[in-house]
């Protein structure tokens, strides 16, 4: 494929899947959850991705391949992980993207009340899919200008938070005083569970890997971007999510509202509020941008491995059959979401967490296995501090949290509809792909 994705552009793409809706909206239930120590969690998801993320990028230094994990994983782990991860992985977004279509939608009635829901959702996939269409030159600058505008709204928030606080540069509000409670407030077993929702704020970064094979000088510019992205995205976390905390009563946030935006209306400005609002839409559909990026080089890849209908696959820069098979996928999840009973709809879009998860548990154990096999990448590319403890950390701490999923109200649902997922993906190997061999 062309080469010519820089550092800058590959941090500005990861940034542009992971700062979206699951941060601005889906934080609150950690927080809720977690108490002042969903700080500690913000931080350990951090180290968790720089881990696994120093991992995918010594497996690309070595060698740089269009479907990144899932190709490193068939190599290592065999065809039937192969498979399994690529097919996980690629549903998983697919669902989540549609969740995603369904919240920046209900967003948007509210300026547009009298426009369907099912018209604006419709609208914003099939606009998703055109602007990937465009190809990766015009989709990375997009996304540098939709990223900036995210981190200047994260960074804003920071700044009054901090005039709110020390009373700088607003008259002082009301200042909550976290610490004085319980700071593990859900109990060690909450706390656990809430690491779900962390990683899924985390999640997108994987995207460095599958756009690697499109990068200029991917050995320079994929660790370079890689320490950009969680030096970033890791320090405005938690640095936002600690200005948080002393704002609003962490105990009476909701998933249906912002956070941030709760904190901003409970202190008194309405007006900033209001701008979150519109951030939060900026922000999901930057997500829905780049992670379609993802998901359409993954279902690309697998049809190059034949492990999906041969009729889509493409060796173009472009790969526009792949770019609207997963449209159309979306876009059919989105339109089920109006016709499967709510428990049903619920129960696959949760899979998207345990997806991600199980993803980022088979990086961690292929990359493990390489070292084992390879030992460093060529030239000394060797990036992971402390090998292999700092692995078996990280893939004992996933296995941790996936565990930890059913402590969350609702989340069991995610794990049991991520396990069936996995069930069925190993079935259709054996139908489709082994008996053939």
């Amino acid at each position: 494929m062309k080469k010519g994705i820089t550092a800058w552009d590959l941090t500005m793409l990861a940034l542009g899947t992971i700062v979206g809706g699951s941060f601005f909206l889906g934080s609150a239930i950690p927080i809720k959850n977690s108490g002042p120590s969903v700080i500690i969690a913000y931080i350990l998801g951090g180290i968790l991705v720089y881990f696994i993320l120093l991992a995918l990028s010594e497996m690309t230094v070595a060698e740089s391949l269009p479907g990144s994990f899932r190709s490193f994983a068939q190599y290592y782990l065999g065809s039937w992980m192969g498979f399994i991860v690529g097919w996980q992985y690629w549903t998983g977004m697919v669902l989540a993207m549609s969740s995603e279509a369904v919240a920046v939608s209900v967003f948007l009635k509210e300026w547009f009340p009298g426009i369907p829901i099912i018209l604006v959702g419709s609208i914003i996939i099939i606009l998703t899919t055109a602007v990937n269409l465009l190809g990766t030159d015009k989709l990375s600058a997009l996304e540098s200008i939709l990223a900036a505008l995210k981190l200047l709204a994260v960074i804003g928030f920071i700044v009054i938070a901090v005039g709110l606080i020390s009373g700088i540069f607003f008259e002082r509000q009301v200042v909550i005083h976290p610490f004085q409670g319980r700071f593990f407030a859900g109990g060690a077993m909450s706390f656990a569970g809430s690491m779900l929702i962390v990683m899924f704020t985390y999640a997108g970064f994987e995207i460095i890997g599958l756009a690697a094979s499109e990068a200029e000088n991917p050995h320079k510019n994929v660790p370079k971007a890689i320490n950009l992205t969680v030096l970033i995205l890791s320090g405005l976390y938690i640095i936002a999510i600690s200005s948080l905390l002393f704002l609003v009563p962490y105990d009476t946030l909701t998933e249906e509202t912002s956070p941030f935006v709760a904190a901003l209306s409970f202190q008194g400005i309405p007006w900033a509020s209001n701008i979150m609002n519109v951030i939060l839409v900026i922000a999901i559909l930057s997500t829905m941008f780049a992670a379609s990026f993802g998901i359409a080089r993954m279902l690309n890849s697998l049809a190059i491995e034949g492990y999906a209908p041969q009729w889509i696959k493409e060796k173009k820069d472009i790969p526009a059959k792949c770019i609207i098979y997963s449209g159309l996928a979306m876009l059919f999840a989105f339109l089920s979401s109006f016709i499967l009973p709510k428990k049903v709809y619920v129960f696959l879009v949760s899979s998207g967490g345990y997806s991600l998860l199980f993803t980022y548990l088979i990086i961690s154990i292929t990359h493990f296995i390489f070292r084992k096999k390879s030992g460093c990448p060529p030239e000394g590319h060797c990036q992971l501090p402390g090998y292999p403890f700092t692995s078996v950390l990280t893939v004992l701490s996933l296995i941790l949290i996936i565990a930890s999923m059913p402590f969350i109200e609702g989340q069991g649902s995610g794990l049991a509809a991520g396990i069936c997922l996995t069930a069925l993906y190993s079935v259709c190997y054996l139908i489709f792909v082994k008996r053939k061999t």
